[in-house]
């Protein structure tokens, strides 16, 4: 396995939300998508999207309801509109493996990332007093490109992650979770989008 897979390493099982449809060609290779729901211990769950080579739909049943493991790497792209350009995220996969149950994973959502902080970090707490800090980390990956991956840090984690410069090489792991918003534009519609971030359990700071 390369350096910059080491990298960026996520692991997620859970159950396959609808059948995948097709994304995108790169060179004569076509690309799928799909939604993978992963439970998180307070009973709620996550939605992360999946991107995977058209290889994998003719070795494995990846039909909606299917239960698998997949392994591989969290990626960004940004993706340009007539309203502004957009940090598209999602899990290219690298493996996918059906399995029984998502209950015998030992932890369904699990991401480990090695990057450089790129921006200033963005300390807050919550209307109940929670403290937060949003990061963004840029994570190297083969042939000079990076993945700018949002993260955020609790409690004595946002306090640590509060005071890191810019250019701060971390180490970190946590999960991948999706987050529902409310975005309002100027005709007064309302559109309910999804953000994806990772969310710190450890990290350190390395030289």
């Amino acid at each position: 396995m390369d350096s910059f897979s080491e990298n960026n390493k996520v692991t997620l099982t859970g159950r396959i939300e609808e059948d995948p449809v097709f994304s995108h060609d790169f060179y004569g290779e076509n690309f799928y998508t799909f939604k993978l729901i992963t439970d998180r211990l307070s009973e709620t769950s996550d939605r992360i999207p999946v991107i995977l080579s058209e290889k994998f739909l003719y070795t494995n049943d990846l039909s909606a309801g299917n239960t698998v493991e997949v392994t591989g790497q969290f990626r960004s792209y940004n993706n340009y509109t007539d309203i502004g350009n957009r940090l598209i995220l999602s899990v290219f996969a690298r493996n996918i493996t059906p399995v029984a149950s998502a209950e015998e994973a030992e932890n369904p959502n699990a991401i480990q990332l090695t990057g450089y902080i790129c921006k200033a970090p963005v300390y807050r707490t919550t209307p109940f007093g929670r403290e937060i800090t949003d990061l963004l980390i840029a994570v190297n990956r083969a042939y000079n490109k990076s993945d700018y991956i949002p993260c955020i840090a609790w409690g004595l984690n946002a306090k640590y992650a509060s005071v890191l410069s810019i250019g701060e090489k971390l180490r970190l792991t946590g999960r991948i979770q999706s987050r529902e918003y409310k975005k309002k534009y100027d005709d007064e519609t309302v559109e309910t989008k999804t953000a994806y971030e990772v969310s710190i359990s450890r990290l350190e700071s390395i030289s």
